[in-house]
């Protein structure tokens, strides 16, 4: 991993312990930032980058626990966990909220870096699906109004006569509108189409006339 294409946040109220990890991830030329506190975190203004947040459970101000919940649903890194009072159901519930791993003080540096190394690469991953949803919802909003209402007709299944007598047209337009809809999506194949149609949750529209034509 590239040192300056990330960062780690380190969020505990220990200052030793804080000066450690920095002094430990300056030691393998990652950047970091140390913390005190969760409202620090929160008023910290993040770079865009792909990061880590390595949080202590036992927090001035919150619970980590708790912050990770309260923060689950926002733009934040995964989480590596840190704790001097581990215990199962504490951990199950890190896991199972999404954490990438729930160490307990005292931890070896390679469990840490590994879970470092774990939470950035799951962290780009994300990034990148959000990224790609992102040019498909700007190619979906490049289509017309008609070719909106012929996209799901054509992922569904439908014959193009079948998908032309649901909207009243001719087979020739369909097939216009249908083309122009996958240069636009950039679809390069029907499968490709359907798998874009899927990542949008374009509901599927099925015909009426089916079974008459």
């Amino acid at each position: 991993m590239s040192p300056d294409k990330f960062i780690v946040f380190i969020v505990d109220d220990d200052a030793r312990m804080r000066e450690s990890l920095s002094d430990l991830l300056e030691s393998l030329g990652w950047r970091s930032v140390a913390l005190g506190s969760a409202s620090e975190y929160m008023s910290y203004t993040r770079p865009n980058l792909p990061a880590c947040l390595i949080l202590d459970v036992e927090l001035p101000d919150i619970n980590g626990l708790d912050f990770q919940k309260q923060i689950s649903h926002g733009d934040h890194p995964p989480i590596v966990f840190l704790t001097g009072h581990g215990d199962i159901p504490s951990s199950v519930r890190a896991i199972k909220d999404g954490a990438v791993d729930f160490l307990t003080k005292p931890f070896t540096e390679r469990d840490l870096v590994d879970a470092i190394r774990s939470a950035i690469e799951r962290d780009q991953a994300l990034r990148q699906e959000r990224a790609e949803f992102e040019t498909l919802r700007e190619r979906l909003a490049s289509l017309t109004p008609r070719e909106r209402e012929v996209l799901p007709l054509v992922v569904s299944g439908l014959l193009n006569k079948q998908a032309a007598a649901e909207l009243g047209i001719s087979e020739i337009t369909l097939q216009i509108h249908r083309s122009k809809i996958m240069q636009k999506m950039e679809a390069a194949s029907l499968a490709d189409l359907v798998r874009i149609a899927e990542k949008l949750q374009i509901p599927i529209t099925h015909s009426r006339r089916a079974g008459n034509t």
